[in-house]
């Protein structure tokens, strides 16, 4: 009996073990995700004409939009256009606007050289060192298109 139990015994301990080790499994198995019927990908929130005219500080009707500068490399990008004339639809913050004038933009925007476009801003917030050399005060309406006046008539 001795011997059984000398051999029996680490037989059934290593059975013992094996049975109770725990299999790892991902912290990505435990995650529930309470939003899931929520995620959108791929779709970006795009204002309609009033909510961009809502959330401006400063709206002009223009057909002399250009792009005049853009920076590409370290940090972030944006795009610098000019507007040369224009009518002023909207001003919260200026009584006058001198024209022309320069706003930033984060994104490039897809303007068409031929037809006159609203351009949506607020106030320039950031980029103190490009305020004060360039002169800017504005920049584009984050979640606004470039809507055009031709579409509005």
């Amino acid at each position: 009996m001795n011997k059984k139990l000398i051999i029996g015994l680490p037989v059934l301990l290593m059975v013992l073990l094996m049975s109770c080790e725990k299999k790892y499994q991902s912290p990505g198995h435990y995650e529930n995700d309470l939003f899931a019927d929520e995620h959108q990908e791929g779709k970006a929130y795009i204002m309609n004409k009033d909510e961009c005219f809502d959330g401006s500080e400063l709206v002009i009707a223009s057909s002399d939009v250009k792009l005049a500068d853009s920076s590409k490399g370290r940090g972030k990008s944006f795009f610098l256009y000019k507007v040369k004339s224009g009518k002023v639809l909207k001003t919260v913050r200026d009584s006058t606007v001198e024209m022309p004038m320069l706003f930033l933009s984060q994104y490039k925007l897809k303007i068409k050289s031929s037809d006159s476009m609203y351009v949506y801003l607020k106030k320039l917030e950031g980029y103190r060192f490009l305020k004060k050399d360039r002169n800017l005060n504005y920049q584009w309406l984050k979640a606004a298109p470039v809507y055009t006046v031709k579409a509005d008539k």
